[in-house]
């Protein structure tokens, strides 16, 4: 038998046990109980930031609380995603990125320049949307494709052409330097604080070449402003047929899947992940916000946290050799 004293101490034991067990999950049934921050690290305007708009304001709807987007752009996307990697672990700060990250990240790592580690201050919720990667040309540059592009710097070695990107290890700037070392030519790299401005500068002539996401330049692809010399998709784009892969064109170590995803700190409790995930592939499966992708050549997916951890992870180590090869850290 026990004492009355063991059994006072046996019940404070199982309540303090039972309160132990019962505050993430209040915490998780209480979520959110304030505004969340959706940072995108790049200026307004862009893919990821016009997806990030769409998929906040579904989720604000959803939610019943405000998904706030707050653009940080800078360092090739490092000085937004560095905000989100030292915010606290409790869903109320959140990361849209695109597939610059795991690139930029490596080059700004092999450069000693990371304010972060990508690969544990990171915890991916959800692949938003698939939204192919696309290069552009002026139209003032005679080549059709990419190959035409190669041979007319190969064979006109007093072009000075010059090539943007959304700066510093960025998806761009790493392919621009792939294709330089592949196709033996050369280009200046100038670097922009977002896909924006570099359309600008693209358009006006300043640049001749430049590159992102697809739904950055559809419309002016459509309109005859910009050409489209080839896309890193694995296949042709359904919008676009007349557009070869790099693959087509001879360059299959340049192929990279274009992607638009969610993530959080790291530690973020993994009911709140769970949570985030199911919201964010509501917000774009939503028939209006579905519509409103496909208008921008983007593909709705909501993926789990899993696949985009899984897919931050293949790009990081399928292009780590080749930045840090052709030494891109800055």
């Amino acid at each position: 038998m026990f004492s009355s004293q063991q059994r006072h101490w046996a019940v404070v034991l199982f309540v303090s046990v039972l309160a132990l067990v019962a505050t993430p999950l209040a915490q998780a049934q209480a979520y959110p109980n304030k505004p969340i921050r959706m940072v995108v690290p790049f200026p307004a305007g862009g893919t990821t930031d016009v997806v990030a708009r769409l998929v906040a304001q579904r989720m604000t709807e959803s939610m019943g609380q405000p998904v706030l987007v707050e653009n940080r752009g800078g360092a090739g996307g490092a000085i937004g995603a560095d905000v989100v990697a030292k915010a606290a672990p409790d869903g109320y700060t959140l990361l849209m990125h695109n597939l610059t990250f795991p690139l930029s990240s490596v080059a700004q790592t092999l450069n000693g320049r990371s304010p972060f580690n990508p690969d544990t201050d990171f915890a991916g919720v959800s692949i938003a949307v698939y939204v192919p990667f696309v290069l552009t040309a002026n139209p003032s540059v005679p080549a059709k494709d990419l190959r035409e592009l190669a041979t007319l710097l190969r064979t006109n070695r007093n072009l000075k052409y010059n090539y943007g990107s959304t700066g510093p290890g960025s998806a761009m700037h790493v392919l621009g330097e792939a294709f330089k070392r592949e196709a033996k030519v050369d280009m200046e790299h100038i670097g922009f604080k977002g896909a924006a401005p570099l359309k600008q500068e693209l358009l006006a002539g300043r640049i001749q070449i430049g590159g992102d996401q697809l739904s950055t330049s559809l419309a002016e692809i459509r309109a005859g402003t910009l050409k489209a010399i080839a896309t890193t998709a694995s296949r042709r784009i359904p919008g676009l047929p007349e557009v070869p892969t790099v693959r087509e064109m001879g360059y299959p170590n340049m192929e990279l899947e274009g992607w638009n995803g969610v993530f959080a700190p790291a530690k973020t409790p993994r009911e709140i992940i769970d949570r985030l995930q199911r919201e964010v592939a509501a917000a774009v499966k939503h028939p209006e916000v579905s519509r409103r992708l496909t208008e921008l050549g983007a593909e709705a997916v909501g993926s789990t946290p899993a696949e985009q951890d899984a897919i931050f992870k293949r790009q990081m180590d399928q292009f780590r050799p080749v930045i840090r090869e052709m030494k891109i850290t800055d």
